[in-house]
């Protein structure tokens, strides 16, 4: 009870703390994440089995990705999200406690999907979360997330090296030589697939990262159970705004063309940030440390925008982001595909082009918040659509480069996506803005009839056929709302004609009339945040 006393300040600290604990469990995911890329060759040995052999442990986990994304969007429709998020980290954490201990593939593989399923459900839940405790301010609290997301995968190949430290140093260059070509060997095969067996003594090291990273996690699920506990009210409170809330017109499509969108996109993202080390080994002839630092400016580029959209997002709408970075990333993506053969034209187009790919995630997210309402099972859509477009392009672009030696696949694919978006988000806009036209045209139409009432009965037939056409446009119970105002406006201008007279039933009536017509949630547009659609693009343009 002395909780809710005090809510007005404990409930926007319980808005901020629930920020906090969801940073936290994002740079988990990262960790958990990216952890897999460094001791790849050690679960390789510890499984007895040759690097290039076990690539279907990547397959496990991003089927289990799917799967969880897909569990998660409908049970964050049914469920508290806190309760769920805690469960989804503790089973993480299993995970990655058991992972060490595998000694058999099949065995690792399911760990692997456990682990997937697990994670799944929290980048679903996370985004749902954010969106349903900040509303239309969640634009930052998003790309927080994903920022944090960006740093735990920044972090664990340091903290794997760390753990790898212990192990007998002229090993280190082997481990990490099998770092930089695990991806190309999972996807394409075509690295030597003769990895030789590590040493048993380097189990204990590489166990280390697991344990480290799972033990933080466990950490984060406590805070999780925490606001469980508290978080009631802001269940509640989010309940309520979801109801509040208006489904845009074309929601179904909007949200598929959105699921394609983060297809392309995070596909070429994770394709570039695969693959640039081997380009740039195999097409650019660069050395070994050079290239690895082409790769390093990918990802550094890429965190540095992530941290700088926490900021930006405050004051920049999120389809002036979005358009920035198309923009950005079309021009960096052209610069890669036919210039790439100057060094300054790889270097500089790797940097920006990590960096335009940095924001659109979290933005492409606050975006359609502006216009629908976003649930769980939308949100699992736009997950699932990423975690595809993470499966199949890198695949696709590693099947190829295979078939065409000579062609730099990677930039050309790079391109094409680039292309891809920029044609999908107009397309994407004009549909969002497609209710908010009508809207207002209805408002000034409803405007211009309370003027024109002196002819009643000339206004009347107009009405009629108007509303003919309203019967087309709007759904059923926008039209129902129109009609009663149209009613109710006729018959008080009726009644009042007969008891004034006239011209003064006008000026009395009117700023009344607008007051019936301005309560409407038709007429008054829907929801805030779908006005400053509009004028975000006016603001982009």
């Amino acid at each position: 009870g002395g909780w809710r006393c005090g809510r007005g300040a404990d409930g926007a600290a319980l808005r901020w703390c629930i920020t906090g604990v969801l940073c936290a469990s994002f740079l988990g995911l990262g960790m958990s994440i990216a952890v897999l890329g460094p001791t790849f060759p050690n679960l390789a040995a510890n499984v007895r089995k040759n690097v290039s052999d076990i690539y279907y442990i990547f397959v496990g986990r991003s089927l289990g990705y799917l799967g969880g994304s897909v569990v998660g969007g409908v049970l964050f429709d049914c469920m508290n999200a806190s309760l769920l998020l805690a469960l989804s980290m503790l089973a993480t954490t299993a995970g990655l406690y058991g992972i060490p201990w595998c000694k058999e593939s099949l065995l690792l593989t399911v760990m692997m999907s456990v682990i997937g399923g697990s994670m799944g459900i929290l980048d679903t839940g996370g985004n749902v979360l954010a969106l349903n405790t900040w509303g239309s301010e969640a634009g930052p609290h998003l790309q927080a997330l994903h920022f944090s997301f960006a740093a735990g995968a920044f972090a664990a190949p340091i903290l794997a090296k760390m753990a790898l430290r212990g192990s007998e140093s002229e090993e280190l260059p082997r481990t990490e030589k099998a770092n930089q070509s695990v991806l190309k060997s999972v996807l394409t095969a075509s690295a030597a697939s003769t990895t030789p067996a590590l040493e048993d003594h380097h189990d204990e090291d590489f166990l280390w990262s697991y344990i480290i990273i799972g033990t933080y996690i466990l950490f984060i699920s406590i805070f999780f159970f925490v606001l469980y506990s508290k978080g009631s009210s802001a269940r509640d409170k989010s309940k309520a705004s979801a109801q509040k809330g208006v489904l845009a017109k074309y929601h179904w499509p909007l949200v598929g063309l959105l699921f394609i969108f983060f297809l392309f996109y995070v596909g070429a993202e994770v394709t570039y940030g695969s693959y640039v080390f081997t380009y740039a080994m195999v097409f650019a002839e660069m050395k070994e440390s050079e290239a690895a630092a082409l790769n390093s400016v990918f990802w550094g580029a890429f965190a540095v925008c992530r941290g700088v959209a926490i900021f930006a997002a405050a004051f920049l709408y999120p389809g002036t982001m979005i358009l920035i970075s198309l923009l950005s990333s079309a021009a960096s993506s052209s610069a890669l595909a036919f210039f790439a053969h100057y060094r300054a034209s790889l270097w500089v187009g790797t940097a920006v082009y990590g960096a335009s790919m940095a924001t659109v995630f979290p933005s492409g997210i606050s975006w359609i918040e502006q216009y629908t309402v976003v649930e769980g099972k939308s949100a699992s859509l736009f997950v699932v659509g990423a975690a595809l477009g993470e499966m199949c392009i890198p695949a696709t672009v590693g099947y190829l480069q295979g078939r065409f030696h000579h062609i730099p696949i990677v930039m050309y694919a790079a391109f094409v996506t680039s292309l891809m978006t920029v044609l999908l988000f107009p397309i994407m806009y004009k549909l969002a803005n497609a209710p908010q036209e009508n809207d207002l045209k209805e408002m000034s139409d409803s405007e211009t009839r309370a003027a024109l009432l002196s002819n009643s009965r000339l206004t009347e037939d107009e009405e009629d056929e108007e509303d003919e056409e309203d019967v087309r446009e709007w759904n059923d119970a926008d039209f129902e709302i129109i009609e009663m105002n149209d009613k109710l406006k006729n018959s008080l201008m009726d009644t009042s004609r007969k008891i004034h007279g006239d011209s003064p039933a006008e000026v009395s009536l009117q700023p009344h009339l607008d007051d019936v017509l301005g309560d409407s949630p038709v007429v008054a547009g829907g929801s805030p945040g779908r006005q400053n659609g509009n004028v975000d693009w006016e603001k982009s343009e």
